[in-house]
């Protein structure tokens, strides 16, 4: 067996036949002549053979795996054919995407390093500079999303996530089916939105949408009702707890304000029992929440119209569930707690998409699952400094295509 075939059966090589080989650079590194084998003389447009047209004679190279601390790079140059279809094309390359300098299998194990470390590990395991690894990771992603189009999505949901220091925005929208990210553009105003709907979905796509979810941001609820005719908006479950959670804070810390030495230490720690849930808090803190009614009224009237308003969630009807929430907006108006009637606005303006809740129980709880994720990944880096590397770590690893999947499977590993 010759050395040139032994080493290709040593390393795997798969549709190439090595003609020569060379060390150099003081032996860290590998330089491969290969050409097609069994596969040549396709086009790289619609894999058809054809006619050779010209064969330039210095090649190109492609970086491959390193192997024992070698540095391998495979070196070929190119045909054009002449294409039944496509004309004047250049020769496909059975090892590597297109207009990509690195071979399928480092391409696919740079993402898997990525989706499971951070770059800078993954650039110490693969042997190369960190900025290299990012540059190959953005293209890899970008190639493999290029032209791809959002099918099947009839449940959206749309979020904002901050992604740097300094009140740096970016809206996420996911379908809520499949829990996947399909979509992340810089901003989260009105612009960022309308830029979604308008080039990442045609007519026909945003009519096929039937249920949507949403913060009470201005910008995406009447962006959704524009372009998506034939969904129904619902605002988020959590979204609304948080505004009603921070009006009844707002009673604490107005009456924090107004007391001071030995009498602040009775509503001392109630932040996070006022927060709590009926059914997860315990009989003591009720008892502590209730001795309120005597010293500190406005706080239990708050508390206890929170409570009160958690029953809306549980309600399967519409009618009987509109009738509680108009009773319930009475109250807290009579009330006169301004936090709670600034609260009651709100619900006034977004009536008809919160009570849409009852009929569909749509929510972003999907989203909360994300931002976990994302958060994870986005601490483990120490973040990122701009929305490009962001955008390709969240598409990487909770994103609607599974872009390590997109190299042949016989091309993946050593």
């Amino acid at each position: 067996m010759s050395n040139t075939r032994l080493l290709s059966k040593i390393l795997r090589l798969t549709g190439m036949k090595v003609t020569d080989l060379k060390f150099l650079d003081h032996g860290r590194g590998l330089h491969r002549t290969v050409k097609s084998y069994k596969n040549g003389c396709r086009g790289s447009q619609c894999n058809r053979r054809g006619r050779i047209v010209s064969s330039p004679g210095v090649g190109r190279s492609w970086e491959d795996l390193t192997l024992i601390g070698i540095n391998i790079l495979l070196w070929f140059a190119p045909r054009e054919i002449e294409c039944p279809t496509h004309g004047r094309v250049p020769e496909q390359i059975p090892w590597a995407t297109r207009y990509v300098r690195v071979t399928y299998r480092l391409e696919w194990r740079i993402g898997m390093r990525c989706r499971a470390m951070t770059q800078k590990a993954a650039a110490d395991i693969l042997h190369m500079p960190r900025s290299r690894l990012s540059g190959l990771l953005h293209r890899s992603v970008t190639a493999r999303r290029d032209g791809q189009r959002i099918r099947g999505l009839r449940r959206l949901g749309v979020e904002e996530i901050a992604y740097c220091k300094g009140r740096k925005f970016a809206t996420r929208v996911y379908d809520l089916e499949r829990a996947r990210v399909v979509w992340v553009g810089a901003g989260k105003g009105r612009e960022t939105i309308d830029r979604f709907f308008c080039e990442a979905l045609s007519e026909y796509r945003r009519s096929q949408i039937r249920w949507a979810s949403c913060d009470m941001s201005r910008a995406y609820t009447e962006a959704i009702k524009q372009h998506c005719p034939n969904a129904t908006l619902v605002i988020d479950h959590f979204h609304v707890t948080k505004a009603l959670n921070e009006a009844v804070d707002a009673v604490r810390k107005e009456q924090w304000r107004t007391l001071a030495g030995e009498q602040r230490k009775a509503i001392k720690g109630l932040r996070w029992r006022l927060y709590r849930h009926p059914a997860t808090r315990t009989k003591g803190q009720t008892r502590t929440l209730n001795r309120l009614r005597h010293c500190h009224r406005r706080i239990h009237r708050a508390w206890v119209l929170k409570d009160e308003f958690a029953q809306f969630w549980g309600f399967t009807y519409k009618g009987a569930a509109e009738k509680f929430l108009r009773t319930w907006m009475t109250s807290a108006l009579r009330s006169r707690i301004p936090s709670l009637r600034t609260f009651v606005g709100t619900l006034k303006t977004h009536f008809d998409n919160i009570l849409a809740f009852v009929e569909h129980d749509l929510t972003n709880a999907v989203a909360e699952g994300f931002n976990r994720i994302i958060k994870i990944v986005k601490n483990r880096a120490s973040g990122y400094r701009n929305l490009d590397a962001f955008t390709d770590i969240i598409y990487l690893v909770v994103g609607d295509l599974d872009i390590p999947a997109h190299v042949p499977s016989n091309l993946r590993t050593l």
